[in-house]
């Protein structure tokens, strides 16, 4: 984006004239005796302008395009920007919405636990038969597998968050 900038200061200052101012000096003489001496010394100046008289429009559409150029980088810039942004908002509100579900799921783990201890007990007591035992252990190992999996997505949508913040040098320059 700096480099299309540049480029539209190029392009604005082909509309200026070209000053330039020249200079010279030195010795000359056909003998190297009088070479040092006054009267072979020479001194030489000048000046010169250069303007385009008619170009056709081609100034302006050089300017044009190089202001076209520009938008398009700064554009594109910010639309990097935006995106990373976006993905890092998304990251952010997963991380926030695994971290409720995992609390949840923490309770039902912990429901099912209780419900298995009161199956066992009620086996053991001699109550029930063991089918309603397998049915609370079936129920408290989904249950857990379940806060697996939570955990498993919190933990790779932490690693996609650092990932991104890592590699996006754009928001480490991004003024707030």
């Amino acid at each position: 984006m700096a480099a299309a900038n540049a480029e539209v200061g190029v392009a604005r200052a082909a509309y200026f004239p070209v000053f330039s101012l020249t200079g010279t000096g030195g010795f000359e003489s056909t003998s190297i005796t009088t070479l040092i001496q006054g009267p072979s010394g020479f001194l030489s100046a000048g000046a010169s302008a250069v303007v385009t008289a008619f170009d056709v429009g081609r100034r302006r559409a050089a300017s044009e395009q190089a202001r076209a150029a520009y938008d398009e980088s700064a554009a594109n810039y910010r639309q990097t920007v935006l995106t990373a942004l976006q993905e890092v908002e998304d990251n952010l509100a997963a991380l926030r919405i695994l971290n409720d579900e995992a609390k949840a799921q923490q309770s039902a783990v912990a429901a099912a636990e209780h419900s298995l201890d009161l199956s066992t007990n009620r086996y053991k007591g001699g109550v029930v038969s063991y089918l309603e035992v397998t049915t609370a252990q079936s129920t408290a190992l989904a249950d857990e597998r379940a806060a697996v999996d939570i955990l498993r997505r919190q933990m790779t949508a932490s690693v996609s968050l650092i990932k991104l913040l890592a590699e996006d040098g754009i928001l480490r320059t991004c003024q707030w």
